[in-house]
């Protein structure tokens, strides 16, 4: 355990499918507060990213922005590196690369790989264990080409309210359906892909936070997760749906100040 006086942390937050670095917008000023340095970003074709879906081919084409920002950081620097949701994807991906500048890893409700299957594997696990009818009206549609189809994915009203952000205020699910773009799982691209390294993506300290209301990914499948890839820690938070960062912000900042001050 560290000393209480806490030195100042790179902290950077990676979103999921469909959002933006606005989800963040309760976090970032919390975390920052608290004396961090804190960048948010949107990923390609999310948030403001000038990007179309259709101009994606691959999952690194969508992850482009996090690995520009990783390679631009000093090399002595470690940051606190979050994802949430379908962010823990592309966590994995700049872990493999640039393990050297990641203090811990930390999935927040996120889909976690390993360095054992190819990189869809978790996707497909949880696809599997998820009745279609769960998925209530998100659209999923064929994008691409012919010899390279992709599938765009989008989350419906229906499924934003009741699914991710059941226990939010109503101003937050407004505003998502407000902001929310089609994304992708890029399950494609991802099932052709050779598995993260252990030498890259295994060698980085992970932490799992989970969230003990999501009904987007629920917790069965995050203490799945767990077990069966391993963590150095679990923390949780009670009454937190999918977008806890959103739901319950000064619980999910807690939950940061105490990985920066252990990890880092």
């Amino acid at each position: 355990m560290k000393s209480a006086k806490q030195l100042q942390v790179h902290i950077v937050l990676v979103h999921g499918a469909c959002h933006g670095a606005w989800c963040w917008y309760k976090l970032k000023p919390l975390l920052e507060a608290a004396g961090h340095r804190v960048t948010t970003l949107d990923l390609s074709a999310s948030g403001i990213d000038s990007r179309s879906l259709h101009e994606l081919s691959t999952f690194a084409d969508y992850t482009q922005p996090l690995v520009e920002l990783m390679a631009a950081i000093p090399p002595h620097e470690k940051v606190v590196l979050v994802g949430h949701s379908f962010g823990g994807l592309s966590l994995a991906l700049v872990m493999d690369m640039f393990p050297q500048k990641i203090g811990v890893a930390v999935f927040l409700a996120a889909f976690m790989p390993d360095s054992v299957h190819e990189p869809s594997y978790v996707i497909n696990q949880y696809w599997e264990r998820t009745p279609a009818e769960e998925w209530l009206d998100t659209e999923f549609l064929t994008y691409g080409t012919p010899e390279q189809p992709l599938t765009s994915m989008f989350f419906g009203p229906n499924f934003v309210a009741s699914k991710l952000y059941q226990l939010s205020l109503s101003e937050d699910v407004a505003l998502a359906k407000m902001l929310l773009r089609p994304s992708s799982l890029f399950l494609e691209d991802l099932s052709r892909k050779s598995a993260f390294s252990k030498e890259g993506f295994g060698s980085v300290m992970r932490v799992y936070i989970v969230c003990t209301e999501d009904r987007a990914i629920p917790v069965n499948f995050q203490r799945w997760q767990i077990e069966t890839i391993g963590v150095a820690e679990v923390k949780e938070i009670e009454n937190a749906d999918h977008m806890a960062m959103l739901s319950k912000p000064q619980q999910v900042c807690q939950c940061l100040l105490e990985i920066a001050n252990n990890y880092v």
